[in-house]
């Protein structure tokens, strides 16, 4: 793997996170702070940063801003993600 890879292979598979996601919401479409996570700021920026660039893979994901901590995605401040139920077709 070369180094660019490594550097841009996520920290945590789609299913992973999706479940991570499921398990903090309870139901799609629930708002769940970026912060719940666990991860620390640079790796959820850097994860969610790499989904979102994935067309096929951010058209289910729904970034806010709220009360709690803000993370930059791809240049963009969000403290929440929601992710639609539709996303389970591409696991």
């Amino acid at each position: 793997m070369s180094a660019e890879a490594a550097r841009r292979a996520p920290i945590m598979s789609l299913g992973e996170l999706v479940r991570a996601y499921r398990l903090h919401a309870g139901e799609f479409g629930q708002p769940v702070a970026l912060s719940a996570f666990a991860l620390s700021p640079r790796e959820t920026e850097r994860l969610f940063s790499a989904y979102e660039e994935d067309y096929h893979i951010s058209r289910f994901f729904r970034f806010s801003e709220g009360g709690g901590k803000r993370f930059s995605i791809n240049g963009f401040s969000a403290t929440h993600v929601s992710i639609d139920e539709e996303i389970q077709t591409i696991l």
